[in-house]
């Protein structure tokens, strides 16, 4: 099969394009031809080695974590994924034609979704949900400013919150308000407006997606006890006040997937697609993702 090798940490001229082994399954695992996937922030920066110390790999590595595709073979002690099946989920090696996945993080793909549609899914959504449901625990009434709310993670996050009926307010920069309107938030804050930031007061939680001074000139703005959700570690300098803050990794999970995929099919909200590149152009792929400012994401097709 073709696939992309990272034999070494550095830029995206470091992912090579090649053939490779098929991946071998086991008895709880499952073959998936790959359909579609999509990059993430993680992807490059795992590329790069910033993140080394905390998610080590051994070269070489596939890249890639979101799995959209459809069942080729399962193990023998797998049930309910027959051969045909569409299937999503948060895995690894998906820049990939094929790749193995374990059973208990699939999901079948709602009718009304594309592949492509459905690549673009299972970590944003998985961790804007996490970072409120688990990160941040939030209940009905709170108030939750969502930083980088225009984000996938931050799309996802906004609506979560939504369903839990707590009151949301979607935190981007100001030229990106009128845009930010439309995620049916209680209100969109500009976090690069002084004003703005200073009159926020009182937050039960922030779910946080950008970090840096961004947040840091948040943490006035949360009430005593209060908690920050963050992918991105602790803030520097929170402990100087009397906040929370959970750190948290999204993990697979394959009902909550589901379950915000039918969410996106039926328009409940959605995370846009920016852009659909061939897999044997991932280091352009790479290069444009990178740079940000999309509005969307990439995905990629074998």
């Amino acid at each position: 099969m073709r696939a992309i090798l990272l034999y070494e940490y550095g830029g995206p001229e470091k992912l090579r394009y090649e053939e490779t082994e098929m991946p071998e399954y086991g008895d709880n695992e499952v073959l998936v031809k790959i359909e579609a996937t999509s990059i993430n922030p993680i992807d490059f920066k795992v590329r790069s080695g910033s993140v080394k110390s905390r998610m080590p790999i051994e070269f070489p590595v596939i890249l890639g974590r979101d799995l959209c595709g459809e069942v080729v073979e399962a193990g023998r002690d797998v049930t309910g994924f027959p051969k045909g099946m569409r299937v999503m989920g948060l895995a690894n090696g998906t820049y990939a034609e094929y790749t193995v996945a374990k059973a208990d993080v699939l999901a079948p793909i709602p009718e009304a979704l594309s592949f492509q549609q459905a690549a673009a899914l299972p970590l944003v959504t998985l961790t804007g949900a996490q970072s409120i449901e688990r990160a941040v625990k939030l209940s009905a009434g709170q108030t939750v400013l969502v930083t980088g709310a225009l984000g996938g993670v931050g799309r996802t996050a906004v609506h979560v919150a939504r369903k839990h009926g707590a009151k949301v307010l979607a935190g981007v920069r100001s030229k990106d308000k009128d845009e930010a309107s439309r995620l049916l938030a209680d209100g969109v804050v500009a976090l690069d407006n002084e004003d703005e930031t200073a009159a926020l007061h009182d937050l039960d939680a922030v779910a946080d997606t950008v970090g840096g001074t961004t947040i840091q000139r948040l943490f006035k703005a949360i009430r005593a006890g209060g908690v920050i959700g963050s992918v991105l570690g602790e803030p520097a300098g929170a402990k100087d006040f009397n906040i929370r803050v959970e750190p948290f990794m999204a993990t697979p999970d394959a009902s909550r997937l589901y379950q915000l995929a039918d969410d996106a099919a039926r328009q409940e909200f959605s995370i846009p697609i920016a852009r659909v590149m061939s897999l044997k152009d991932i280091q352009e792929a790479h290069r444009i993702a990178e740079k940000g400012g999309l509005g969307g994401k990439i995905v990629i097709v074998p």
